[in-house]
């Protein structure tokens, strides 16, 4: 197993628990709003070569299969 996998499953489950949490009645938005970037930040760039030539996240639909 690679030496930074273990921190980079547990931040992805942080982010999975976060986004359960905001979805829930009684939410703190502000809390949801400060610590999901920050936890999103801390995941490293993915390797090279995962995405296309000339890929640009901006010009993409949000989800698979969007518009």
């Amino acid at each position: 197993m690679c030496p930074d996998c273990e921190d980079v499953a547990r931040t992805v489950l942080l982010l999975g628990h976060l986004a359960l949490y905001a979805d829930g009645l009684g939410a703190d938005q502000s809390f949801v709003e400060a610590v999901g970037p920050s936890l999103a930040a801390s995941l490293p760039e993915p390797p090279f070569g995962t995405f296309p030539p000339g890929h640009d996240p901006v010009d993409e639909p949000d989800h698979p299969g969007g518009s």
